[in-house]
């Protein structure tokens, strides 16, 4: 489609063309809800009207929007040093953002491979588990065990260990020899719960027989979200990451963490492997590192799997596995004017001071029409929705679009669920905010 007309500043001209990822593009081209700025708290629509932003964009913007310190960094480097590969040569900021993610995570987490997106992380965190076996001469493990309702991004190895059917019906069989934990939400034992759950911690015994079915020999690693993010908000059992750590153990599996969603201050530390005090082999973020600011992920790996790619020749690649953007300067330097500011505002621990707040707000929900369970977590809330007998997901689809359009707040939907999840900056008084205007949607649509 071609035009001669100029198209306006803040306005697409046609919204044909583009093909919009994870959204109703019939629906939301006939009401499209679009933003044209964004500062601290709020995003705003293109006619000026602000919308408090209660998802951090794509739980991404921990630090809120256009921070001056982030957005600064970005435009010095663009005018430095716009690209460097990092196959074979290297640039200063990307190994002191290597450093400063290195040092935040659990001990002995040493090295940091980088990607471009939490999707690319946890295939490149697959590749390393792999291969890892494969030069230590356990080739034949290779089998890769995800869980129910877990989501590990869109590439095929993502999709393959992710448990949420949506995302993998339209793709065949995708990667073979792949297993699934059964998830860790049940209704009837956990509802209306704060943090983790007291019932579910056995669920990871299931682990046990999957090794039975299997045998151990053939299993190269287990990947979880210690919170499960994007399938509704489930948190983790009381003793259920511990009992998985002591199992994989006891059979010498790999544990990846995807951290992509939990990382950089989501549940009040810098890692949930942390605040859960479970140290896995690998852990895979994106999203927070830059706050948003400039696509990045990686994995942070354990040294003595870097170790063991460490033999041979000195002049030969040690590990067949990368991206042209890996490391890019702008991401890195965003990466690093980023956690500048989480440790000068303490913006870890400010999310971990709020969280009996923000719980006992989202929690006063309770008893709105139609809501079947509320979880909270660090600042993460999860609302479920009763879903309407001809058309699941519409209900909270319908409380999305109210939000936005009439109280001017940004949710997220899963299913039937509410899904809240704020800068690290908000204040008390937005909070209120939040849950008052998140009240009207649910009334709304009742």
């Amino acid at each position: 489609m071609t035009s001669t007309a100029a198209p306006h500043a803040d306005m697409p001209n046609d919204l044909d063309s583009f093909w919009m990822p994870f959204t109703a593009n019939r629906a939301f081209k006939k009401n499209p809800r679009m933003i044209s700025r964004a500062k601290d708290m709020h995003y705003y629509a293109p006619d000026g009207r602000a919308i408090l932003d209660g998802t951090a964009g794509l739980w991404c913007a921990n630090a809120g929007h256009n921070r001056p310190k982030i957005v600064a960094a970005i435009q010095a480097q663009a005018a430095e040093l716009d690209f460097a590969p990092t196959f074979q040569f290297g640039h200063p900021k990307v190994f002191q953002l290597a450093s400063r993610v290195a040092a935040l995570a659990p001990d002995g987490l040493d090295q940091v491979f980088f990607a471009n997106s939490g999707s690319e992380a946890v295939d490149s965190a697959l590749k390393i588990a792999l291969a890892y076996h494969n030069v230590r001469g356990d080739g034949q493990r290779t089998r890769l065990i995800g869980r129910e309702r877990g989501y590990h991004g869109v590439g095929f190895g993502g999709i393959s260990v992710g448990g949420m059917s949506p995302n993998r019906k339209f793709f065949g069989a995708l990667l073979a020899g792949v297993d699934h934990l059964p998830h860790t939400y049940n209704r009837e034992h956990q509802a209306f719960t704060k943090g983790e759950p007291a019932w579910g911690a056995h669920l990871a015994d299931e682990l046990e027989r999957i090794v039975a079915l299997h045998d151990a020999s053939t299993i190269a690693a287990i990947i979880v979200e210690p919170m499960a993010g994007s399938t509704g908000v489930l948190p983790p059992p009381v003793g259920y990451l511990q009992r998985l750590r002591a199992i994989c153990d006891k059979y010498g599996l790999l544990l990846i963490f995807d951290e992509v969603i939990t990382g950089f201050g989501r549940l009040g530390a810098a890692f949930a492997s942390e605040r859960f005090g479970v140290t896995p082999d690998m852990i895979c973020f994106a999203k927070g590192i830059t706050s948003g600011s400039v696509p990045m992920g990686g994995v942070v790996v354990r040294k003595s799997i870097y170790d063991a790619f460490m033999k041979g020749p000195e002049h030969g690649i040690e590990f067949f596995h990368g991206y042209t953007y890996s490391g890019h300067p702008l991401a890195a330097a965003a990466g690093l004017a980023t956690l500048d500011l989480y440790a000068e505002e303490g913006l870890f621990a400010r999310a971990k001071s709020l969280e009996p707040f923000w719980a006992e707000a989202v929690h006063s929900l309770k008893g709105l029409p139609n809501v079947l369970d509320i979880r909270t977590i660090g600042l993460v809330a999860a609302i479920d929705l009763a879903s309407k007998p001809d058309a699941v997901g519409k209900r909270a689809y319908d409380a999305l679009n109210h939000a936005f359009f009439e109280s001017g707040l940004m949710v997220r939907t899963a299913g039937d669920s509410l899904v809240l999840t704020p800068p690290l900056v908000i204040s008390e008084a937005q909070i209120g905010e939040v849950v008052e205007k998140t009240a009207r949607a649910i009334n709304a649509v009742a």
